[in-house]
């Protein structure tokens, strides 16, 4: 990803290859964002400018009618001009856009100067860098991403300290959408675990990693029955970020389908290569707990990726088996396998008994874990279940920082859908209406009491299979790491059971 610096000087003292300018929609035509450029406003409203959120327009130096350190002008769309001081979450998100737009267009350049710091620093720096990020592991872009980002007329005492913070979420969310965007050969379970290992060792964090002989030992029936079908045995990864005197504890859990066939229960072919992302709840738990491990948070912080890989076999488990999943001290509770393309809930299921043992004072859970998900809330709205305060907090969090979210209930109701005359449960309700939901009740049953928790239904926000928009490429988008580092962030401020206002 680019560079990014701050400077207090005029952006049109910076030599460069171009500088980035925002545009506000306004009532007579587009408003700059920066009273300094004014004057080019008549210029690029004729080369089509109109400030609309997200939309970018590039004039030569010498057409901008302005005298410039760099040879274009690039003009990005902020969306309405706002009314009053401060910015809402949606204007902050629209400069993140612009920000990510412009870093987008601009690939091939070396050094760009950019306004946008000046009219929200961290969304600028978010944006530009999300959008500069490419995966090339596989092909190389036709252009270079922009190398370097200089954040004009900021003058801030602690611009520093913003720049790291947000960039070190950045980094977290990149990390996830590399893992993501690794084709399901190479990031298999024990490849995915290694990768964690060697990560987490690098930070000085305590790991554990249990193979397919300590999960059978240890009776993670829901892990093994789920990787029964791969040649690449199952892994359950446990990274511990332990800093000194820490205010709280947090488990964080996250589904690991590192590619998901549906098994026996097989989906359709069409966009099955997809499925590669069934693995982005495990990546960003693993993205965000060595990211708080950087920024030193004061919280420890646990993060638990349940990894296998689902596929049909002669040794893959079936419609109508029973397994036991893991209890901790005592015996865990059976489940009848209804749909075996409902695996995720099942290796989460193990891995949430697991997370309760070490006494956390929430737990965050993240699974690209349904179809329903999408059906209800889109492909960029994440649902958030759960302790009905700790779901709004999340909710509320997520939208703050530009993931979209929406906090769901659990009706009471839907869980009797997963009462079993065979076992304790089954996976599956075998009514259609309202999956999101009988999954997280299904998630709930392996929550300790008393532990306030949250699951985030990210099927949709995880994976973008469209053209590039805004910050967002095509493939894995890194959502919901930066709202579980929020979340983390807001507990070593305010605790666990503190409401909070964003």
């Amino acid at each position: 990803m680019p560079e990014v610096t701050v400077t207090a000087e005029a952006a049109v003292t910076v030599a460069a290859d171009a500088v980035v300018v925002g545009l506000w929609t306004g009532a007579d035509g587009p408003v700059a964002a920066d009273p300094s450029f004014e004057s080019v406003v008549s210029a690029v409203r004729l080369a089509g400018a109109s400030g609309k959120a997200g939309s970018v327009t590039v004039l030569p130096a010498a057409a901008a009618g302005i005298e410039l350190s760099a040879d274009r002008l690039v003009t990005v769309g902020l969306g309405p001009r706002p009314v009053g001081t401060g910015l809402s979450d949606t204007e902050r998100d629209r400069v993140r856009t612009a920000a990510g737009a412009a870093t987008r267009a601009l690939a091939g350049r070396t050094v760009i100067v950019s306004t946008l710091g000046a009219v929200d620093l961290t969304a600028a720096v978010e944006g530009h860098l999300l959008g500069g990020y490419v995966f090339d592991t596989y092909k190389k872009p036709g252009e270079a991403p922009v190398g370097r980002i200089v954040l004009a007329g900021v003058a801030a005492s602690d611009a520093a300290d913003q720049v790291r913070s947000a960039a070190v979420g950045v980094q977290a969310a990149a990390l996830a959408r590399s893992l993501v965007n690794t084709a399901p050969n190479d990031l298999f379970p024990a490849e995915f675990a290694a990768r964690a290992e060697v990560a987490a060792q690098e930070l000085g964090l305590d790991v554990e990693v249990l193979d397919e002989k300590a999960l059978a030992a240890g009776g993670y029936g829901g892990i093994l029955g789920v990787g029964s079908g791969s040649s690449r045995p199952p892994r359950l990864v446990r990274l511990a970020w332990s800093p000194a005197d820490p205010v709280a504890t947090v488990a964080l859990v996250g589904k690991g389908i590192t590619f998901d066939s549906g098994g026996l229960s097989i989906k359709p072919a069409a966009k099955m290569d997809q499925m590669t992302s069934d693995m982005s709840g495990a990546a960003a738990v693993v993205a965000t707990v060595l990211a708080a491990a950087r920024l030193e948070l004061p919280v420890r912080v646990i993060a638990y990726a349940a990894l296998a890989e689902n596929l049909p076999s002669a040794t893959a488990y079936r419609p109508g088996d029973v397994l036991r999943h893991y209890g901790g001290d005592g015996p865990g509770k059976t489940v009848h396998v209804l749909n075996t393309d409902a695996e995720g809930r099942l290796v989460l299921a193990d891995a949430l008994v697991r997370a309760g043992q070490d006494g956390p004072d929430a737990i965050l859970e993240t699974s690209t874990l349904t179809g329903a998900q999408i059906v209800a809330l889109g492909k960029r709205t994440m649902g958030v279940m759960g302790d009905p305060a700790l779901r709004d907090r999340v909710a509320e969090l997520a939208r703050s920082v530009g993931e979209g979210a929406w906090a769901m209930p659990l009706p009471e109701h839907l869980g009797e859908g997963l009462d079993s005359a065979l076992a304790d449960l089954q996976n599956i309700s075998g009514e259609p209406s309202g999956g999101m939901l009988v999954a997280g009740h299904y998630l709930s049953r392996f929550v300790p009491d008393g532990v306030p928790w949250a699951h985030l239904d990210v099927a949709g926000p995880a994976f973008h299979d469209g053209k590039p928009y805004g910050y967002i490429g095509t493939g894995g988008t890194g959502v919901p790491v930066r709202t579980l580092l929020a979340v983390l962030q807001d507990i070593a401020v305010h605790g666990v059971g503190e409401r909070t206002e964003v």
